[in-house]
């Protein structure tokens, strides 16, 4: 029996029926990669990067999976092709995105896969639905938590809860 690894991975959307895309996203991880242990509410944040698109749709999730990180990464990217995700413009606009944040405390730094994932303390759109679902998370290369990092974090554009009266306080800083 293969053993399980914890996986956190976050979703974004900012094309057509996002919350449909996210929604679908999340189940189709389910099905290919593991299975779904956390869900954060569902995040508005302003684009980060390129800003003239519409804002985004993001969210968190944990997942445990039996697929080591490359397999896991293929089956994101296969789940984000099959979804209609075209590469055009980096940081442009995208149906779903789909990345590895944390996989179990590995640090791996190699062609096309970069665990912890180098920017994610860097941003609001990812650390405030991550802080929701697992604040006390240490990131294995700063040494910090998650809830730590989201405190600390530079940026200033938002990520508040969709339906704000539903989430947890993680959605205000």
């Amino acid at each position: 029996m293969s053993r399980l690894h914890t996986a956190y991975l976050h979703t974004g959307s900012n094309i057509g029926d996002r919350a449909m895309h996210l929604q679908r996203a999340v189940e189709r991880i389910e099905a290919a990669a593991g299975a779904l242990v956390a869900l954060s509410a569902l995040y508005v944040t302003e684009p980060w990067g390129n800003t003239r698109q519409p804002e985004f749709l993001n969210q968190a999730l944990c997942i445990q999976t039996a697929l080591q990180p490359k397999a896991l990464m293929r089956v994101l990217l296969d789940i984000e092709t099959s979804m209609g995700r075209r590469r055009i413009e980096k940081w442009g606009e995208r149906i779903i995105d789909l990345d590895i944040i944390f996989y179990d405390d590995r640090i791996i730094d190699t062609e096309g896969l970069h665990i912890p994932h180098r920017q994610a303390h860097l941003r609001n759109f990812v650390l405030a639905p991550l802080c929701e679902i697992a604040p006390d998370l240490v990131h294995p290369v700063l040494k910090k938590t998650v809830r730590q990092l989201w405190q600390e974090s530079p940026d200033v554009l938002q990520a508040t809860p969709l339906h704000p009266d539903n989430s947890t306080k993680a959605g205000t800083q």
